[in-house]
């Protein structure tokens, strides 16, 4: 039979031992409850502010991943866990996991990259490793652009970050570009007058800079006159479209001729001698 003096032995042992579990559930329960309130004060915070659309999602999950972090080291500390094994073993499952998830890791840190230096934000319409759209948000991995059909182009943020990015929304203003052709036999003067008094005449294009409008190629079959003009940035689209369609209606009205390709070719005969 088991002596008084080893059953009071085995309390004392195991005393401490329950009283660390005990503490360190107090700690659990009251730490996840206190990381709550944290997080949910961060979000109220960083919803206040005018923060960038895309840094709130980091910004919520790295507070609430970093909190829990030290909440398990707090919690291997009071239950006595030597913390250099466990140093060891997450050195060594970060080994493993890093290489077996090599591409992961790298559209996570390219998003962090994009974060920091952002080259763009939600809402900005952008080019970049081969398509082209409005950036509806930047996930921890990837980036998803709405394309002018409305299809979303996942992009992986590794491959963006080390992309060439042509951001179409950063400025307030963007010039239109646009060329127009014209037959040979038409007074180069008059088109130049046409061209300038439509793109003058609509509300949405800038008067600074001024429009340009001249003559810049002489090509096969016609004449070739670029219209410049700067607009808002929203207004890009409607100001090309109508300048096509002025250019087009005002051309038939003053019976400017609008060439299609065309090749001359002529043949001489060759007689043969008397």
């Amino acid at each position: 039979m088991i002596g008084l003096n080893s059953v009071f032995n085995l309390v004392d042992m195991a005393l401490p031992i329950v009283m660390n579990i005990l503490y360190a559930i107090v700690v659990l329960v009251v730490g996840l409850l206190v990381i709550k309130w944290i997080s949910n004060r961060v979000t109220a915070v960083v919803d206040k502010k005018k923060v960038d659309p895309t840094l709130k999602p980091y910004i919520k999950s790295a507070v609430s991943i970093g909190l829990k972090a030290l909440l398990i080291v707090a919690l291997i500390t009071i239950l006595g866990i030597p913390t250099t094994s466990f140093v060891a073993l997450f050195g060594a499952a970060g080994l493993t996991i890093g290489l077996a998830f090599q591409g992961t890791l790298t559209n996570f840190a390219g998003g962090i990259l994009l974060l920091a230096t952002k080259p763009f934000k939600v809402g900005d319409y952008i080019e970049a490793a081969g398509y082209s759209g409005s950036v509806e948000a930047t996930q921890i991995l990837y980036t998803d652009l709405v394309t002018f059909d409305n299809k979303v182009v996942r992009i992986p943020n590794g491959s963006l970050s080390n992309e060439s990015i042509v951001n179409y929304s950063e400025k307030e203003t963007r010039r239109v570009d646009m060329k127009f052709s014209a037959s040979y036999t038409e007074d180069s003067a008059k088109v130049i007058r046409i061209l300038s008094e439509i793109v003058a005449a609509h509300p949405l294009v800038l008067a600074e800079p001024a429009p340009f409008v001249r003559m810049v190629e002489h090509a096969n079959s016609a004449v070739i006159y670029a219209v410049r003009t700067w607009v808002k940035n929203a207004d890009y689209w409607t100001v090309n479209f109508d300048v096509v369609e002025q250019v087009k209606k005002r051309f038939d009205e003053e019976n400017i001729e609008i060439p299609f390709p065309q090749m001359d070719i002529h043949m001489d005969q060759l007689l043969p001698k008397q």
